[in-house]
């Protein structure tokens, strides 16, 4: 196992500071919590759109990313677990929720049969349900009309499992030489253009169901090697979605082309993996190791050729394209939670068809901020949220404090930290001490248990999810791997 210590272990920020030198991680911190006053956190935002043209005061720097939920009816609509996660979401003093949900737009495409999809069937259901997450943020802020609230669309692409959450039924971009192997997939399993554009039609049809809905914006997912991720590293597609830096984009030029023509005044986002790598797989040390590949590595966005390395022309060029676009808002990320995990979302714990971490996961979180505080500095323009923090735990606002200093993003997202700890946001904006009991240390149970045909949730340090069934179930299963 690769030797590292844990952020919970530092008593103080020079000594994590130290610590950050030692492993060369090149990121800082702030030496203390800062008040309302001081914190960069509580500065206001302006953010105008470049497809509607309209302004909006975003009141601090604190972001809810958008999550796979695990747990909604078959029909689509949200759950009583769906509902309660949403509305800790409102209160959790957040003023942007980006996306809220990775919620499919069509059936075929959702990763797990109980993923949020939107229909004619379950929209007014997501509809009420941000009305309600507006009205959660309302009654406890004293207002509802800062909050900006998206709604993410996907499509799985690769990972889809609508009809058996044991049973994969991909649509894939092009053949993947590594993936193929680790996911069974083949040139069968390969989209046709016509099935692509019936794809396009979808995401469109689903916009439209979204902004009747109420939603400020869509975010067309662009991340994790999801669909609309791997059409931009289709080089040995053929035909017009592959190849060149023009046809591996037209999928998502043509979704968010026809948004604009067809659902007028509906903004647009984009969730954007701003570098790939290699796929890893478990050694026999349990330690997690690239597949092996011999030569050029080709299909990574963002990757140097290596598979462990990144060059950021094509997804600067990519920026450049959403930015005549009319999109103004990213939400960053890197690398996939399906086939290398220690670079998306950095962790002590390996989940439980995982591998154990193959660096000091604070490396992971640094490689996130760095990437995004070059890609910033070149594209001023935009508003960037980064994401990849929750490792940094306790630690995380003071971090947060010196990439927003900095000017390494625009806002601070968090993801899993959420689900134990909503009102880390809140609690810190309004100069509470952290409640470390709720702070997640990134055991994985959020992953384990739906990949153990369970929902999704805080097993370990959330009340709700303590006492359910699952969390005996889930703790059953993890003793029988160690056996």
């Amino acid at each position: 196992m690769v030797d590292f210590k844990k952020p919970a272990s530092f008593k103080n920020a020079k000594d994590f500071r130290d610590y950050f030198k030692e492993i060369g991680a090149d990121i800082d911190l702030a030496d203390t919590p800062k008040s309302a006053e001081e914190s960069s956190f509580s500065r206001e935002l302006i953010y105008k759109s470049g497809i509607n043209g309209k302004s909006k005061k975003i009141g601090n720097r604190w972001a809810i990313l958008p999550m796979e939920g695990w747990d909604c009816l078959p029909n689509g609509a949200p759950s009583e677990q769906a509902i309660r996660r949403w509305l800790r979401f409102g209160t959790s003093g957040a003023k942007v929720l980006f996306g809220c949900e990775a919620v499919a737009v069509m059936r075929e495409g959702r990763a797990n049969t109980r993923q949020m999809f939107i229909n004619e069937e379950s929209a007014p259901a997501i509809g009420k349900l941000r009305e309600q997450t507006i009205d959660a943020h309302r009654n406890r802020f004293g207002s509802g009309d800062d909050p900006l609230v998206g709604l993410q669309l996907t499509h799985s692409g690769r990972f889809c499992k609508p009809n058996d959450d044991k049973k994969l039924e991909s649509k894939t971009a092009y053949s993947h030489p590594l993936l193929d192997k680790k996911f069974h997939c083949g040139p069968e399993n390969v989209l046709t253009d016509g099935e692509v554009e019936d794809i396009i039609e979808h995401f469109i049809r689903a916009a439209k169901l979204a902004q009747n809905a109420g939603f400020d914006f869509v975010d067309i997912k662009q991340a994790h090697g999801y669909l609309g991720h791997e059409f931009l590293s289709a080089h040995t597609r053929t035909g017009k979605y592959g190849g060149s830096f023009e046809n591996r984009t037209r999928f998502v030029k043509s979704i968010i082309e026809g948004i604009k023509s067809e659902v007028p005044g509906l903004d647009i986002a984009v969730r954007l993996s701003l570098s790939d790598m290699f796929p890893f797989e478990k050694g026999p040390d349990g330690i997690g190791r690239p597949m092996e590949f011999s030569g050029l590595y080709p299909f990574a966005f963002g990757g140097d050729g290596t598979g462990l390395g990144y060059d950021l022309s094509e997804p600067l060029a990519f920026l450049a394209f959403l930015y005549k676009l009319g999109i103004r808002m990213i939400c960053s990320t890197i690398g996939s939670p399906y086939y290398n995990p220690h670079i998306q979302r950095p962790a002590a714990f390996a989940v439980a068809d995982g591998y154990l971490p193959p660096e000091d996961p604070i490396l992971g979180v640094a490689r996130q901020i760095q990437i995004l505080r070059k890609i910033k500095k070149l594209m001023p323009d935009f508003v960037f949220i980064g994401s990849g923090y929750t490792y940094l735990q306790e630690w995380l606002p003071q971090v947060g404090e010196w990439v927003l200093d900095q000017g390494a993003a625009d806002m601070i997202g968090i993801g899993r930290m959420v689900l134990s700890y909503p009102n880390i946001c809140s609690d810190y904006l309004e100069g509470k001490p952290l409640d470390k009991s709720k702070i997640c240390r990134t055991f994985g149970d959020c992953t384990n248990a739906p990949r153990n045909g369970m929902i999704s949730g805080c097993f370990p340090l959330d009340e709700y999810y303590k006492i359910r069934e699952e969390a005996v179930r889930l703790k059953e299963i993890k003793q029988q791997k160690k056996s």
